[in-house]
């Protein structure tokens, strides 16, 4: 089997969005709890927000465990503070940051992946995989997508600078307006080599800028084009993008934390060369322009509890309690905690399954645990539902190491039919450093696109 690394480690688009810190709730993954076998992963370095150049790091989620991954994250107005949000749409302040509202709690049909601040810092919008948009604060609504049966799902939000607008954009780079935001263009009719991930306005709204996960960036209106990270060989995918304060520049981040800069937008690390292998979902500038904040969800222990797992949670939690690098890595190539020093994916999962009582044998190659779940009927095919504990299997079929190549287990299942996924063997780090990572929201039957390979079947426990 060969390795697998997902395009975006969770690769979602960074906006602002508030909440109380005195709503965080106790951890609910023991990060250093006993468990049969391998003993939980320590977390990747850091407690969710790393700040360089002026950021200060207001605060962070250091022994709290969040009921959905964090997706995204902007600085106040004042950047003395900054919020933090959920794929549930729960809503986290810190600094000066003040919270008006969350999603936290409702019952969402879609994933929450982008957000954006009203001008004043008194209120924001939410924005949805299905391009649904919640609205908080002095945020006013003026429309979504959500009743529209979209080509691609929303992946990125932005506001017009007056506040009385915002644009959608989809994977595809096809864009919404809304309000006053102008259609300038975009990439909806073009065949991209990698999804759009991110999206970012220029400060007088009369145009934007759209980057994809290899780095590509794409100008509209009066964005100029400074640059970008297509031809660079940065050996992972780019998650975000961030603007200078007079928009003549901007900043991309890659999925290890590594930080490029292009035009006036100063380089003030980690380096794209030495990241620190940290899953990074996006960057925020400091609104002086002179330093950002990088949000790293694979710092933030998760305990996967809404939407609300059901039988599998067992599965769930123990999966969640080993995200983080692999401490075997410098033993020599895919040395892991779960088996021998082979691809590894395989023996993650079933290592995972074997801590709940589950009689599944320790395969190394995914093809065997389709081979196994399907004699038992315990198959499902790409076009169904999967529960949460259930595995997912990569791919095209169980036949070979070439046509079934990788593997990971269910977390959350949306009522939309997004998923996220957790996966050993997996990126951003490099071979010798592979680790168990959360990779999504994603809708499985864009796996192809996100991932590099589609989803073939899963397997019930």
């Amino acid at each position: 089997m060969r390795t697998h690394r997902p395009n975006r480690a969770m690769a979602l688009t960074i906006s602002l969005v508030a909440m109380a810190a005195s709503l965080l709730t106790p951890s609910l993954v023991g990060r250093s709890s006993a468990l049969a076998g391998p003993s939980a992963a320590a977390l990747f370095a850091g407690t969710g927000v790393s700040g360089y150049g002026s950021a200060v790091t207001r605060g962070g989620f250091g022994g709290i465990s969040l009921a959905s991954p964090a997706v995204a994250m902007a600085s106040t107005p004042s950047g003395n503070g900054y919020w933090v949000a959920a794929a549930d749409g729960g809503v986290f302040s810190f600094g000066d940051a003040a919270f008006y509202g969350s999603t936290g709690g409702w019952r969402i049909n879609a994933p929450v992946i982008a957000m954006a601040a009203t001008p004043d810092g008194r209120g924001y919008w939410l924005a949805a995989l299905d391009g649904g948009v919640f609205t908080f604060g002095d945020a006013q609504f003026y429309g979504s997508t959500g009743a529209l049966k979209l080509n691609q799902p929303v992946v990125g939000m932005a506001a017009t600078p007056d506040g009385r607008g915002y644009w959608l954009v989809a994977s595809d780079g096809g864009v919404f307006t809304f309000g006053d935001a102008q259609f300038y263009g975009s990439t909806g009719a073009i065949r991209l080599n990698q999804p759009i991930v991110g999206v970012a306005a220029t400060t007088d709204s009369r145009g934007y800028w759209l980057v994809a996960a290899d780095g590509g960036v794409f100008t509209f209106g009066d964005a100029r084009f400074f640059g970008s990270a297509a031809n660079e060989a940065i050996g992972t995918s780019v998650t975000g993008i961030a603007t200078t304060r007079d928009g003549g520049g901007y900043w991309l981040v890659a999925a290890t934390a590594g930080v490029l800069p292009f035009g006036n937008a100063q380089f003030l690390g980690p380096s794209p060369n030495d990241p620190p292998f940290s899953p990074t979902a996006a960057i925020v500038a400091t609104p002086d322009g002179r330093g950002y904040w990088l949000l790293q969800p694979g710092d933030i222990p998760t305990g996967f509890a809404d939407p609300p797992p059901g039988g599998g949670a067992g599965i769930v939690l123990t999966a969640a309690s080993q995200v983080g690098p692999n401490p075997d890595a410098g033993l020599g190539p895919f040395c892991n905690l779960y088996g021998p020093c082979e691809e590894w994916c395989a023996l993650f999962a079933t290592w995972v399954w074997n801590q709940q009582g589950i009689a599944i044998p320790r395969f190394a190659f995914t093809g065997d645990v389709y081979d196994w779940g399907a004699a038992r009927g315990l198959a499902l095919g790409p076009g169904q539902v999967p529960a949460a504990g259930d595995f997912a299997l990569f791919g095209t079929g169980p036949s070979s190491l070439a046509t079934s190549t990788h593997m990971g287990i269910v977390a959350q299942v949306w009522p939309d039919g997004a998923i996220i996924s957790i996966e050993g063997d997996a990126g951003p780090e490099p071979n010798d450093t592979l680790a168990v990572i959360e990779n999504g929201p994603y809708l499985p039957a864009d796996s192809v696109q996100f991932n590099g390979d589609p989803i073939y079947a899963y397997v019930q426990p």
